[in-house]
């Protein structure tokens, strides 16, 4: 049963707004890290508790409160009281599985999507990540995997670099979703390569090896368009002007990231058809290579026929046969043979057939 389905499983049957965590982190603490700042100052810290969160929540600076797991509902039940999220938002967060989507509750923006990344040993790591933009607060959910894309982000706000200080709450909202989307053209790149490294390798020498690699990559594309086609949706949803928390100035660098996803969904596309046509050329390369053992097989056995034949006949056992009593009857035989060999293999050069 593929993995997805064994998490959605885990909640049949269970009522609504029921707090379940679907993904696999086992134990461990949840950190929660703040960093709070405005055109002036920035201040970072480390929370040791859910109530810690309580001052920051009518701040008239920006907060970016950022939770490093979700598998402890109680924490995130008590972050969500603190905040005013609703009970299904918790459990959408707890639920790693979700498509990602973006719903407007008024007071506050869910956004969710999956944050891909490369872990250096040619695989991709996916990561749900949640986003709750406010007025003046922004509170992002991870699952809690060891590193993630937002430490250029951090790095801007600490220095000041760009606009993000000088910008609201919707502007940060919208530095974490370029940061994931940029994630992707870097997933995309890595997964490019290793296309062009089983494209060679199957000009050169398909092999069965070839093969698994290609199915492998499918699989692993699929999972791609899985995360990154409803971003769209997302970007296109975020972008239109009738939401209250993210401004007019904000809606253009949304569009960004828009065309951004268009781009990276084009992309997997483009794999995608190349993927197929590698499955189609490996699929004629082996029966090309079956087509040529086999018109070896039939140019040998069409050449050794009359000498079969030949030999069949002088190999009867009746008494009377003329050949046999003759002094050259032997190297008679020989040379039949072998002009008949010659002549066929001449024959096979002419019309080209070897």
């Amino acid at each position: 049963m593929p993995a997805l389905t064994r998490r959605s499983a885990r909640k049949a049957g269970l009522p609504p707004e029921s707090l379940v965590y679907t993904g696999d982190r086992q134990g461990g603490a949840v950190r929660i890290s703040v960093i709070d700042y405005d055109a002036d100052r920035v201040a970072e810290q480390e929370l040791a508790s859910v109530d810690q969160c309580a001052p920051f929540r009518d701040k008239p600076t920006v907060t970016w409160i950022n939770v490093d797991g979700v598998h402890d509902a109680a924490v995130l039940e008590k972050l969500g009281g603190c905040f005013g999220l609703h009970r299904l938002v918790i459990e959408d967060i707890m639920s790693t599985d979700q498509r990602p989507k973006t719903e407007d509750f008024g007071e506050y923006l869910y956004i969710v999507l999956q944050m891909l990344s490369p872990d250096g040993k040619d695989n991709i790591v996916s990561e749900q990540v949640s986003i709750v933009l406010g007025k003046n607060v922004v509170l992002s959910f991870q699952e809690g995997i060891e590193g993630d894309v937002f430490s250029p982000l951090r790095e801007r706000i600490r220095t000041g670099k760009g606009k993000i200080r000088k910008l609201g709450a919707d502007h940060l909202a919208y530095c974490l979703l370029d940061a994931i989307v940029d994630g992707y053209f870097v997933v995309l790149e890595k997964f490019g390569e290793k296309i062009d490294r089983t494209e060679n390798e199957l000009i050169a020498e398909p092999t069965e090896r070839t093969a698994r690699t290609i199915y492998r990559l499918k699989r692993e594309l699929l999972a791609l368009h899985r995360s990154v086609w409803p971003v769209r949706e997302v970007m296109a949803a975020l972008s239109r002007r009738d939401i209250d928390l993210i401004g007019d100035a904000s809606v253009p660098y949304f569009r960004d990231v828009y065309d951004h996803v268009v781009q990276a969904i084009d992309t997997v596309e483009i794999y995608r058809e190349m993927l197929s046509e590698m499955i189609g050329i490996y699929l004629s390369s082996v029966s090309n290579r079956l087509n040529a053992v086999m018109k070896v097989l039939t140019i040998i056995a069409t050449i050794f026929m009359p000498i079969t034949f030949i030999v069949g006949v002088y190999g009867m056992n009746f008494k009377y046969m003329p050949e046999l009593e003759w002094k050259y009857g032997y190297a008679a035989v020989w040379a039949v043979m072998i002009a008949a060999t010659a002549g066929m293999f001449l024959f096979f050069k002419r019309k080209k057939w070897m």
